[in-house]
Parts: C-alpha cells; sequence; structure tokens
C-alpha cells in the first residue's frame, strides 16, 4: 500500500499487509498525516481487511514515514507495536526531547564540524518556529525485534535479521517461505536495499546524550556495509522495500551498493589529501547536485552522511584528526 509521505520527492512508503493466523500484520504503518491515514485506511479495506481488525505492527526502524502512524494503529485497533530496541531507545529519547533542545544539540555537531556562521544563524532562527518533532507522537514499541530469531506469528515464518546502518535498530524481516521464482523467499527490505536509491547512512550522537566515556566511535557504515553482506547471503527470490518498487538480484543490489561506497570513501580519501573541517569536506564532495542548489535542511543531512563515511575512513586507518585544529580538520593517512 503506498502511504504519502507530504511534501517528500519520495512520494510514499510502501507499507506491507502479512496475514497470519492470529491476524493480519504491518509492515510499517506510514506518516502521521490525515491523508496517509485515509489512504491505509482504504488500502487495507481494499485487501478485506482493516485498521481494527489488525493484529501487530512490525517497525523496520523509527524514521517518521515507517513508524509514523503506529499511535494512532494502536488506538484504534490494541495492536502490539514491534521494533528492534537500539531504535526504540531512540524513540524514548526522540519523545523526551523538547524541539528546542534538538536545535541545541544540532547546532553544536554543526559547528564543530565547521559550518559557517550564516548556516548557524538560520538554525537558531528556526527555534521560535520549533514545534513537536516529526514521529513524537508515533507509538512506543512494546516488542522487541530480536535478530535471528522467528517471529511469533502463526502460519508464517518470519525471521528478524538485524540490518544497523541507516539507523541503529533497522531490521530486514526474511518471509522464509516458498517462492515461485525459488530461492529463499522474500525479503521486507524497509529501508537497507533500495532498487534505484542508495540509502542514507548518518550518525545519531545527537539522540545518544550518555554515550559512555572511552567508548568505541561509532561506525555506521561499517555498521551498513557489514549488514549488506548478511543480506546477500540470504539470497531471497524476491526483495519488497519500502520505497519504489519490489526486485530480484538480492545479491547483484549488494555489489552494487558495496561499489557505490568504496567508490565514495576512494573520492572522500583523495580530497582529504588537503586537510579539510568536516564541513568544508562536505562541500567538496559530489552530491547529487551542486553543493549551492541544496537545500537548507538537505545540507544538515549531507553533513551526517560525510561524517559516516569519514568516521569509516578514521576506524580503518586511513585517515586521521589534525592535532591543534579547531574545528577538527582531517587528513589522509
Amino acid at each position: 500500500m503506498p502511504v504519502p509521505i507530504p511534501g517528500n520527492p519520495l512520494g510514499h512508503t510502501l507499507v506491507h499487509l502479512l496475514d497470519t493466523g492470529r491476524g493480519p500484520v504491518l509492515v510499517d504503518t506510514g506518516w502521521d498525516d490525515p491523508a496517509s491515514w485515509d489512504v491505509l485506511r482504504a488500502g487495507l479495506a481494499a485487501c478485506g481487511t482493516s485498521v481494527e481488525a489488525l493484529h501487530g505492527v512490525l517497525v523496520t526502524h523509527h524514521h517518521p514515514d515507517h513508524h509514523g502512524l503506529s499511535g494512532r494503529v494502536r488506538e484504534v485497533s490494541g495492536a502490539w507495536i514491534a521494533m528492534h530496541p537500539a531504535d526504540t531507545q531512540l524513540v524514548r529519547h526522540l519523545r523526551g526531547t523538547p524541539p528546542g533542545r534538538w536545535i541545541d544539540l544540532l547546532a553544536e555537531k554543526l559547528a564543530a564540524a565547521g559550518a559557517p556562521a550564516g548556516h548557524l544563524a538560520r538554525l537558531e532562527a528556526a527555534r521560535g518556529r520549533a514545534r513537536e518533532l516529526p514521529g513524537a507522537r508515533a507509538a512506543l514499541p512494546d516488542r522487541e525485534l530480536v535478530h535471528g530469531e522467528l517471529l511469533d506469528l502463526p502460519g508464517r515464518r518470519l525471521r528478524a535479521v538485524w540490518t544497523p546502518g541507516h539507523t541503529p535498530g533497522h531490521v530486514c524481516l526474511h518471509l522464509e517461505e516458498t517462492h515461485p521464482r525459488g530461492g529463499t523467499g522474500r525479503l521486507f527490505s524497509g529501508d537497507h536495499l533500495l532498487p534505484g536509491i542508495t540509502p542514507h547512512v548518518g550518525l545519531y550522537e545527537v539522540y545518544e546524550p550518555g554515550r559512555a566515556p572511552g567508548a568505541r566511535p561509532a561506525d555506521p557504515l561499517g555498521d551498513y556495509l557489514s549488514s549488506l553482506a548478511r543480506v546477500a547471503a540470504l539470497r531471497p527470490a524476491e526483495a519488497l522495500p519500502a520505497h519504489q518498487h519490489a526486485f530480484t538480484d538480492v545479491p547483484g543490489r549488494v555489489r552494487e551498493l558495496l561499489a557505490h561506497h568504496r567508490a565514495r570513501l576512494a573520492a572522500l580519501r583523495a580530497l582529504l589529501v588537503t586537510p579539510r573541517t568536516l564541513w568544508r569536506l562536505t562541500e567538496s564532495m559530489e552530491w547529487n547536485r551542486p553543493w549551492e542548489l541544496i537545500p537548507y535542511g538537505s545540507r544538515n543531512i549531507a553533513v551526517a552522511e560525510a561524517e559516516a563515511h569519514l568516521r569509516h575512513l578514521v576506524a580503518r586507518g586511513l585517515a586521521e584528526a589534525v592535532p591543534g585544529t579547531h574545528p577538527v580538520a582531517y587528513v589522509a593517512v
């Protein structure tokens, strides 16, 4: 069911419906918006069921275009909501973080990256317009999706596969049932694996105030690359993603994504022959349009993605911070 995402070029989230021996179960819910809610209800009716009849909701990850309507679904149906505990932790923090505090945290991150004063000033100007964060009304999950476990869904063999990277707790769901094309069934791939889009991989420290001193720095890109290999090894006959369309040849798509990130990392390392701050590195990178045409909000997302790649280079010993620089500059090793 293509549930609309208002004002987003992705257009919609593909919400899937799975029948079970205890009743229908959703894979994701869509964005929290009246029009999206109406489309979800109409889609369920076209499938011969209703929101009221839902038994449960499996959330691939916490982003509001996937988890946003879960609160309304629970209110109407009483359905349970399941998510990986790493993303449940983010939901808890999101619900408890005032929008103004979120702006503070983002401003601190961007200042440390070397963002110019004009960019930071626009963020500060947004403080007075800050309202409830997207996804803040989504339900707090009451069940865990545990990596490797078969879910308690009578009549189905659905296994949770933890695939961190796009978010810390992203989960794919492997339907281990016979498929007309052979292979090992279908894979509900969420945003981990899309047929024509490279999923965003960023950092989530802005939501993690309690990181232990001395803990290993997060390497979300490393996590993503490892979990891509994990999914390729399943060799499902068909992938059912949350955007675009269903597709086959999961191992082939994984190879394309691995090659993309190898090229991306090599390009970053070439840029770092000259020491650069994270901001300077980000604006020097190749994006889908020239940097000056990238919208303000998308620049913040670009910085997070650049930092994830930079973190991976540092973790592999291919780049390092330049001592004594502020904001910190990095250089290739």
